[in-house]
């Protein structure tokens, strides 16, 4: 079982083996997003005929993945948290790495830190870049401070000391000291959690981590209460933003590792679809209600970041750790529309949100959305949104449109909601330039993943954009982040400084690095139990040439280092990465080593592919209905069911197919087939060159 929490709704899927998954979508609650949780349970239960209680007595591993994290951050409802320098670096979250989108404009103020100047104490210690001790901690100082934390309420604790990372002996003291004199306040340290050199990175995750321990232990240890007061006996995982899984107590402990854990499946997913058609180059996409999420699967590989920033470049928080890439841009199918006193069309980034949600929800929405105009429009049924689930207040969205949009713009409904539709296209397809065309990819040598339950209303119009002759729907896209979770794997990575030159390369002391890292991610595997399986672990380094600034992974190929020959392949190996990066090489220079890396991976399920049941073999059309397009005007056009849809049909625009969670537009002049696997491709997306 997958539930993946959105802005709008909360998706699960239901993987039984040997037959085929379920998906079911409950509208999100609030504050409370256990509501939408067990809302959509009771959904697949009823479905299956059976109680609840036994329906989570059969779940064997739960999969999840929540926002409660990043909306935390950055709605600023993160714990009070303290941070704990060394004497003399109390401005490390305040001059941060340098930085400006706009350098000559002055007018915008400089960022605040994450951590108030108020609640950072300077601790009396000193360690040396070889961990030597300059200055030994000053315990009766170290008290002082913790007695200060307890008069500021304080209810989380980020240390993070200079040189903890080669010498982490005054951390751990200070770790200690908190236990005992600050009881029940959770702390993170900065060597444990996230240990590379740079001060900024490293102190701005353990601030970010510590500071999120106590919402999110609170909300996990509730979520694993209740599932289990209502009859769960299996495990639960939480998505990463790593594109991976972790055990939920595991993730209490770092809960920095579930900011952006959504977003970073739907890859996952999309990368398995794309090599079903052949492509190892793919833009996934995932529209939902509140967010449109992009990424680009290259070479069959994940796309990976270490520049993930909470809010703008440079104004917002760096993470300091890796995740999969993954742009979003506030357009869904829940953002807002509206005209402004110049008598320009807005659309999104605010958003309806599921409650009240757009107007046609009936749920005390008035602001046309874009799911507004497609209903508007005659692409979404209003008698079968969510299979039926949720009818649809066709004359509401009209009456809104008309007010809003419509009767300032001096347009007819239809062009007004076309209007929006066209805006929320620019949006999405710059959003989709940013991580093709300004780096280099052509979207006519990609395909693209429609995944989301908003992703078909303009998918069409997106791909004609960018020249991208193919769209794929998987018949799960409507909850592909949800499908990835159940594809992705048990992850986590270890890593260790260990700085040497290749000049004097230390083989004795590298292979106990690795040796230790191995052990490490071992102790990994025991723990995930018995049903890990394809158990991996990749090593890598991270190095760079001398006076360089930015360091650059590279794969080790091997666990040991016994001959000369093994390092000069790993000096090989950095120069064919470098050369891959940059292109070029300093074959006469050395190669300077600064940490050492581990990835333990392993799957917990055969869920390498989810697919969704057929509902029995249809022919042709099941309904006609009256839809607009900009090419044909009002037109009755087929619709077609995609569960019914025979494999290999075709069906020409203009034409609509409707799932129970999703609808795809067939716009004039394309052309879509359903492929066996259950996917449904949409050739013929973009128009005619000249």
């Amino acid at each position: 079982m997958s539930i993946d929490v959105g802005g709008t709704f909360t998706d699960l899927m239901v993987d039984d083996p040997g037959n085929a998954a379920t998906m079911f979508k409950s509208p999100t609650t609030y504050p409370d997003p256990l509501g939408g949780i067990l809302g959509a349970v009771e959904l697949a239960a009823d479905a299956r005929g059976v109680s609840v209680r036994d329906l989570l007595a059969q779940t064997e591993i739960l999969f999840h993945s929540t926002t409660r994290a990043i909306n935390a951050v950055v709605t600023g409802t993160a714990a009070r948290t303290a941070l704990l320098v060394t004497e003399g670096h109390p401005d490390i979250l305040l001059i941060r790495e340098g930085g400006r989108t706009d350098p000559f404009n002055y007018r915008n103020a400089y960022p605040a830190p994450y951590i108030p100047r108020s609640l950072t104490f300077e601790i009396p210690e000193r360690i040396w870049a070889d961990g030597r001790v300059h200055a030994p901690l000053d315990e009766v100082a170290a008290l002082a401070t913790i007695e200060q934390l307890k008069v500021k309420k304080v209810e989380a604790v980020a240390v993070s000391l200079i040189w903890s990372i080669v010498n982490p002996r005054h951390e751990q003291r200070l770790g200690e000291m908190l236990e005992e004199h600050l009881p029940g306040v959770p702390y993170t340290l900065s060597h444990q959690l996230n240990p590379t050199v740079r001060e900024y990175r490293r102190t701005s995750s353990c601030a970010i981590d510590a500071s999120l321990k106590p919402i999110m232990s609170d909300y996990l240890r509730a979520l694993k209460q209740r599932l289990e007061e209502r009859g769960l006996a299996g495990q639960i995982f939480a998505v990463t933003s790593q594109g991976g899984l972790v055990d939920v107590s595991d993730l209490a402990e770092r809960p920095i590792l579930a900011l952006n854990s959504g977003p970073a499946m739907a890859p996952v997913a999309g990368r398995h679809f794309a090599e079903l058609e052949g492509a190892s180059t793919a833009i996934v996409t995932d529209a939902g209600g509140t967010t449109y999420d992009v990424s680009l699967v290259k070479d069959g590989a994940l796309p990976w970041t270490r520049e993930t920033w909470l809010g703008p470049i440079y104004q917002g928080n760096l993470t300091g750790f890796p995740s999969v890439d993954v742009k979003s841009v506030g357009a869904g199918g829940g953002s807002i529309a509206r005209v402004d006193s110049a008598g320009l069309l807005h659309v999104g980034p605010e958003s309806a949100g599921s409650t009240p949600g757009p107007v046609c929800y009936g749920r005390g929405g008035t602001r046309p959305t874009v799911t507004d105009a497609a209903v508007a429009l005659g692409y979404i049924d209003p008698a079968f949104f969510l299979g039926g689930q949720m009818s649809l207040a066709l004359q509401a969205a009209r009456d809104a449109i008309q007010a809003d949009v419509a009767g300032p713009l001096g347009l007819s409904i239809e062009e007004a909601a076309l209007s929006i539709l066209d805006l929320t296209t620019e949006g999405m397809v710059n959003a989709i330039e940013d991580i093709t065309v300004k780096q280099g990819i052509d979207p006519q040598e990609t395909v693209m993943i429609g995944g989301g339950g908003a992703a078909g209303i303009n998918a069409v119009l997106i791909a004609r954009r960018l020249r991208c002759d193919t769209i794929i729907f998987p018949d799960v896209g409507a909850a592909l982040s949800a499908a990835g979770a159940m594809m992705s794997e048990l992850s986590t990575e270890y890593s260790q400084i260990g700085f040497m030159k290749t000049t004097a390369f230390d083989a004795a002391r590298a292979n106990a690095i690795i040796a230790e890292l191995i052990g490490r991610a071992q102790a990994f595997f025991d723990k995930a139990g018995p049903g890990a399986r394809d158990q991996r672990i990749d090593l890598a380094i991270e190095a760079r040439y001398p006076s360089q600034v930015w360091e650059i992974e590279v794969p080790l190929r091997g666990a040991r280092f016994d001959t000369e020959e093994d390092v000069a392949a790993l000096i090989a190996d950095f120069h064919a990465r470098h050369t891959d990066l940059f292109s070029f090489r300093d074959d006469g220079d050395a190669v300077e080593i600064m940490s050492w890396r581990a990835l333990a991976r392993c799957r917990l399920s055969d869920a390498k592919a989810i697919r969704l049941g057929d509902e029995g073999q249809g022919i042709g059309a099941l309904s006609h209905r009256r839809m607009f397009f900009r090419e044909t005007g009002m037109v009755d056009a087929p619709a077609y069911r995609l569960e019914q849809l025979p494999a290999d049909t075709e069906v020409h625009g203009p034409a609509i197919v409707d799932s129970n969670f999703t609808t795809i537009v067939i716009n004039p002049g394309a052309r879509a087939v359903r492929r066996p696997g259950g996917h449904l491709v949409v050739q013929g997306a973009a128009e005619e060159r000249t």
